[in-house]
């Protein structure tokens, strides 16, 4: 099984984790984020596979802490697409309105509100509700028509 994705994504996981010349170990194993015993040793590829398959690994996805502070084991992984992927990350910004809580990435879709305008906003310190609920200056992001033809 060496040759396969599931096998790769493993190796990296690991190396993430315990392999301080490696280009992101400073975001995971630099700071505590490790892989359960099960995961580990002898039949720990064996077991990760069995995990993976039972648990909708598919060529599409990769895995994803659920909770970005704790390590990869059973319990704290899933596959995910690459969107949810980017919206689980320690820098995304999370407003939560009308009971609702989202990445700011998912209120700009619904909003029409751009996503960087929404995360500045939170992070000077407005309400999630102002955040979402003021309305943009000026023209609040139509765009001006162009009534020239193009030639």
């Amino acid at each position: 099984m060496s040759e396969t994705r599931l096998y790769r994504i493993y190796k990296k996981m690991y190396r993430r984790c315990y392999k301080p010349q490696t280009k992101y170990y400073e975001n995971y194993g630099g700071r505590g984020i490790t892989i359960c015993p099960e995961w580990l040793g002898e039949h720990g590829f064996e077991n990760f596979s069995k995990w993976a398959l039972s648990h909708g690994y598919a060529d599409n996805l990769s895995i994803d802490r659920i909770d970005n502070d704790k390590g990869y084991s059973p319990d704290n992984c899933k596959w995910s697409t690459a969107k949810e992927q980017a919206n689980n990350t320690r820098s995304t910004v999370f407003l939560t309105y009308k009971g609702e809580t989202k990445p700011a990435s998912e209120w700009s879709e619904i909003t029409g509100i751009r996503q960087d305008t929404l995360t500045m906003r939170k992070r000077n310190g407005w309400t999630d509700e102002e955040c979402i609920e003021t309305p943009l200056r000026g023209r609040m992001g139509k765009r001006k028509s162009n009534s020239k033809q193009m030639r």
